[in-house]
């Protein structure tokens, strides 16, 4: 009985939070939640006349997956002229053989603009060269520039713009430090390698479809219209350049070095990699990841753990903490300084994805390995993880306090029963629609028991700054790709509006405890999707006619 007046009291309270911090604008958006509608409208009815996803128009879905399309960096506190241009990898034959192995059909480009995604790896060690003290990569998950372009026009409430770099967002508009813009290529080496997970080998080594990218098909710049739709989705016939997964695609911008799809810090061949973050870390200075996602899935676990699969959550874990791991079972990887994100809740009893050593229980972090690590046994991390009844923000702040005092690491652990930080929507609720799959439910406990993505990053930096000698952080907003995988444009722009916060966090730090003088911040995508909004006035509120009500009668007298 005690226990459930406990819980109806937190119940009652988290939902006074939300009322309270609900601004009257929002609670207008929320009367007319149109973009909501209309993305289940389409979904209900399967075709839409204003958006689609894949290579139907005039069918709202034929395609969840990602895509070959170029994707935008932008940079702060540096630039991009060491790797664009005429530095581009792609007019030069040699550059390519070195990235992909040999010269991919119909790929070089001596007017190309865009780079690749692995010379951001060489664009970090320059700004070490340089003399930067601290690198922070910002990685919106599945953001192309489309999606970028569709938030920014809800947000504007008006097409603001139809090429470059955009004006609306605070990752396009921030001013404070010396900026640049561009786009990059995200293919990977090859797709098809298969890997054993037990023995961590891998074999039908170059896989049965190679990486490349043609401008002709795909794009001369991320807002051309294409030469072939079909392309970009790896489905033309006389040339199917394979399309990158998160794994390939995060491991290229840590190590430099394309993959197959789905390997994690390892090479097409299947040898581990030194990514930026074991180097700097080496060199003295502290390292960390932050996600809106599971903690060990592709994109933080390219940053630092070594697995020729994606899909062993728990031994990339384990290489994230120092734990023995599969990949380094006699000499632990040292582990990262700071590591934050979700997964916390998702229990699972079997998973032969996981090999032979899966335990059961958490699927990306047995209970008794969080607890080995855990500074109250002895450990290097002070653990925060969700509490019933208590703040995800107090949570988290109070053990990055004990970290930072006491020079301990610091580990993480939240998100909602869905495995991630629970959806703000485009109008910022937390009541989603459905995609292509069934939509995310939250109860009002969720929505205060964890962080925000903005909080975790502070978290860290709080934390990685205790290191006179600097740090390497990268922050994942990890739920902008898994919306766009549902094919939920409300769920996609709440999300890259919740990644902007997190950049609007890092700004703020930089100016209050840092300077751009000895800090760098490289921001972009992993790969893109295959969304196209039709029409993109359908993105702004439809005006409401107001009804003139008739005057009055005169009374008689």
């Amino acid at each position: 009985m005690k226990n459930t007046v406990c819980q109806f009291f937190v119940a009652i309270a988290a939902l006074a939070v939300m009322i309270f911090c609900l601004s009257p604008t929002l609670v207008a958006q929320q009367a007319d939640d149109y973009l909501r509608t209309m993305q289940a409208e389409a979904v209900t009815a399967g075709k839409s006349d204003w958006i689609f996803w894949g290579n139907k128009i005039g069918t709202f879905s034929t395609w969840t997956n990602h895509s070959n399309r170029l994707i935008p960096v932008y940079t702060f506190g540096g630039n991009l002229d060491a790797i664009s241009g005429k530095k581009s990898a792609y007019r030069n034959k040699k550059k390519l053989k070195r990235l992909y192995g040999k010269v991919p059909s119909e790929t070089l480009n001596q007017d190309a603009d865009y780079f690749d995604q692995t010379q951001l790896y060489r664009l970090q060690k320059q700004a070490v060269k340089q003399g930067k003290k601290n690198i922070i990569v910002m990685i919106f998950d599945g953001m192309d520039w489309q999606t970028t372009q569709a938030a920014a026009i809800y947000k504007a409430q008006k097409v603001a713009y139809t090429e470059g770099r955009g004006n609306v967002l605070s990752f396009q508009t921030y001013d404070k430090a010396p900026t640049d813009f561009g786009f990059c290529v995200t293919a990977p080496h090859n797709g098809g390698t298969k890997h054993d997970v037990d023995s961590q080998t891998v074999s039908n080594i170059g896989g049965d479809r190679r990486g490349g990218y043609n401008s002709d098909f795909g794009g001369k710049a991320p807002w051309s219209q294409p030469g072939g739709i079909s392309y970009l989705i790896g489905k033309r016939k006389s040339l199917n350049h394979v399309y990158t997964d998160s794994g390939a695609s995060a491991t290229s911008i840590f190590s430099g070095k394309k993959t197959y799809n789905g390997a994690i810090g390892v090479d097409h061949e299947g040898n581990q990699l030194s990514t930026i973050a074991h180097q700097l870390q080496s060199a003295g200075r502290s390292v960390g990841v932050v996600t809106s996602v599971p903690i060990s899935h592709a994109t933080p676990a390219s940053a630092y753990a070594h697995n020729v699969t994606r899909n062993d959550y728990q031994d990339l874990s384990r290489d994230l903490l120092g734990l023995p791991s599969i990949a380094h079972r006699d000499q632990p990887l040292p582990g990262m300084d700071v590591v934050i994100g979700c997964g916390w809740g998702a229990e699972k009893e079997k998973d032969e994805n996981q090999g032979k050593n899966f335990v059961a229980g958490n699927k990306y972090l047995p209970q008794a390995e969080m607890d080995e690590i855990n500074v109250d046994n002895g450990g290097d991390y002070v653990v925060a993880h969700c509490m019933t009844g208590k703040k995800g923000s107090d949570v988290l702040a109070a053990a990055a306090k004990v970290a930072i005092e006491n020079k301990h690491r610091l580990l993480g652990l939240f998100g909602a029963q869905c495995t991630h930080l629970p959806y703000a929507t485009a109008d910022g609720d937390f009541n989603p629609t459905r995609g292509i799959k069934s939509a995310d439910k939250y109860t009002p406990e969720e929505l205060v028991e964890s962080p925000t993505l903005a909080e975790m990053t502070t978290a860290a930096l709080d934390v990685l700054d205790t290191n006179e000698k600097g740090f390497w952080l990268m922050v994942e907003a990890g739920d902008v790709d898994w919306a766009n995988h549902n094919n939920n444009i409300d769920d996609s722009i709440g999300a890259v509006f919740s990644g902007e916060k997190a950049f609007d966090a890092i700004t703020d730090w930089v100016q209050n405890n840092s300077n751009w003088e000895e800090t760098i911040l490289i921001v972009t995508s992993d790969h893109g999707h295959m969304m196209t909004v039709v029409d993109l006035e359908r993105l702004i509120r439809p005006k409401i006619e107001s009804v003139t009500e008739p005057p009055d009668e005169p009374v008689s007298e």
